[in-house]
């Protein structure tokens, strides 16, 4: 048995899609479990619930051989610790039950960054907090995705812009989230790995917001390009969306060390780069949204 939480998000759908087709039982923890599909019901056990509460993984952890770990990190949470660290300790004896069997995952890249990172230095606490229960753990290590340029969309589509509070000439790793869901799904199917260990999913590249910007314009045959905007500017747009100050400075604390180099802590190598890149991102899932 393999349990899926965040199972209607970007992620955690592809993770549970991946192992569906591969026949596996699963069980999936969702606060609304009328967002899944009906085929998709028709083929899971649902613990219906937030993951942040005790009872509900106890239950859902019952008889299971591997879980599927997702933190989106609610942006109202007082802080990123609240969000992360917080979020999960309901969930720790339930991970202590699991001794011996395996946890994946999606995690964020950093482990050494010397001042606080915001989301990213809340997210490996609680990595280092699921690893002390003794469960065998995978933590995806994971940049960027590519597919926060979808929340731009609009911004794209009229204007032609993008923006981010980073330098455009800056480069860094970025990854597809299917790469990541496909690297979900073989250790969650896979028995024979134990331990605690990182898996960064790098991309098979690294690009700068201006390198995105050319491929962008060739993909979509229209000109786009990037513009910077100040950190302060990202934290009022934040604040405005409804995040809590607390998960504002977060972001902007991410974003001030991803600028300063904290992507690009591990070496890319054939084992930590994934395949999709962006030019293929585009063509597959940012030009269809863009013509929807």
């Amino acid at each position: 048995m393999i349990v899926i939480t965040g199972p209607t998000g970007n992620i955690g759908s592809q993770v549970l899609a991946k192992l569906l087709d591969r026949g596996e039982p699963i069980r999936v923890i969702a606060r609304n479990p009328a967002k899944l599909p009906a085929d998709v019901l028709a083929r899971v056990e649902v613990v219906e619930g937030s993951h942040s509460c005790s009872e509900i993984v106890e239950k859902a952890f019952e008889g299971a051989d591997s879980v599927f770990w997702l933190v989106a990190g609610d942006p109202r949470a007082a802080s990123a610790e609240a969000a992360y660290v917080d979020f999960a300790r309901p969930a720790l004896d339930a991970f202590k039950g699991l001794k011996g069997k395996r946890v994946v995952s999606v995690s964020a890249l950093g482990r050494g960054w010397p001042k606080d990172a915001g989301h990213v230095t809340a997210t490996l606490r609680m990595d280092d907090m699921i690893a002390q229960t003794g469960v065998s753990y995978r933590a995806l290590t994971c940049p960027g995705l590519m597919e926060n340029i979808l929340r731009q969309i609009e911004p794209i589509k009229h204007q032609g812009v993008f923006y981010w509070p980073s330098p455009g000439a800056l480069r860094a790793p970025t990854c597809a989230t299917r790469d990541v869901a496909d690297t979900a799904a073989r250790l969650l199917v896979d028995r024979s790995w134990d331990g605690a260990e990182e898996v960064p999913i790098l991309g098979p590249e690294d690009l700068s917001f201006d390198d995105m910007a050319a491929i962008m314009s060739d993909v979509l045959e229209r000109p786009v390009r990037f513009q910077e905007i100040a950190m302060e500017e990202m934290r009022a747009m934040s604040i405005s969306r409804g995040a809590s100050e607390g998960m504002a400075q977060a972001m902007v604390n991410m974003l001030t060390a991803k600028n300063e180099g904290i992507d690009r802590m591990v070496e890319r190598t054939p084992a930590t780069s994934s395949p999709t890149s962006f030019r293929e991102w585009c063509a597959q899932i940012l030009r269809p949204a863009m013509l929807a």
